[in-house]
């Protein structure tokens, strides 16, 4: 029957050359350290005592202004994007343009962020899109729209997961469901239309990750040897960081529409295991 020719062909497939490359760079990407170890290395120092300078309730403050960021960054990012599959991204001019909202962020610190976040995150995630369709993807459909917002939750550490539930599969199981809800929910519909649990219950999802992240990158704003300069440079790293998210995991896309998703899972991670080992 169907179902074990099926089985049959996946046992006997292998990755063609040029795509076990392709995985391998998506490998190296998406399980790369976090901002806070690439914000470290840029400053020369920890950032953890950095936290002291935060006002209190910053945590609440900064979940709340994320949850915002990227709602409006999803309505208007991805959905003023054309639909041309395979076109090159422009990187450089999204790096441009989050550097230039860093430098504002970097002398204003945490009052500018309600401003500086929103269209950080816009950016960011047009750049993401922009990487998406490079990689073969349809921005029009609801599932890469959503894929777009899934590079938000990589590459950061929820403060309640121990060091297994960081790995790039597990956190895309961990959205799976909510993804598959709010697809439903924007096939016809707009982003911006109240009443829109499902998607809420996904930006929340993101948000909780994300937001860690943004705390990372407010702290070493905060330095108060940083300033405008400074968060520039910041705003660079974080752009850059979640470019390289987006690349690997829209390689990881792309090779999972020719091989199949259960495939490349198990070849990710059979990979990953020897780089580790």
């Amino acid at each position: 029957n169907r179902k074990t020719k099926n089985k049959f062909k996946s046992t006997n497939m292998s990755l063609t050359y040029n795509h076990r490359e392709e995985l391998k760079k998506a490998i190296l990407l998406l399980e790369n350290p976090g901002i806070a170890a690439k914000i470290t290395n840029y400053i020369g120092k920890p950032i953890e005592k950095g936290f002291e300078l935060l006002p209190k309730n910053w945590n609440e403050k900064i979940g709340e202004v994320t949850k915002t960021a990227l709602l409006k960054a999803t309505d208007a990012a991805v959905f003023t994007m054309n639909d041309a599959p395979n076109s090159e991204s422009s990187n450089w001019w999204h790096k441009f343009g989050v550097a230039a909202s860093g430098a504002v962020g970097g002398f204003f610190g945490l009052p500018a962020l309600a401003i500086e976040l929103p269209v950080s995150t816009t950016i960011m995630l047009r750049s993401i899109a922009d990487i998406a369709r490079s990689e073969g993807e349809s921005i029009n459909h609801p599932r890469t729209k959503l894929a777009c917002l899934e590079v938000f939750a990589l590459g950061g550490e929820n403060k309640s997961d121990d060091s297994t539930d960081n790995g790039y599969f597990v956190i895309r199981a961990a959205l799976a469901k909510s993804v598959s809800e709010a697809a439903e929910f924007i096939a016809t519909k707009t982003l911006a239309e109240e009443g829109a649990p499902a998607l809420i219950r996904l930006i929340v999802k993101i948000a909780e990750r994300y937001s860690i992240q943004i705390s990372e990158k407010l702290v070493a704003q905060s330095i108060p040897i940083i300033g405008a300069a400074g968060g520039a440079a910041i705003n660079t790293i974080f752009i850059n960081h979640f470019q390289d998210m987006a690349r690997g995991h829209f390689i990881v896309r792309k090779l999972e529409r020719i091989y199949g998703k259960e495939f490349i899972e198990s070849e990710y991670k059979k990979m990953l295991a020897k780089e580790m080992a």
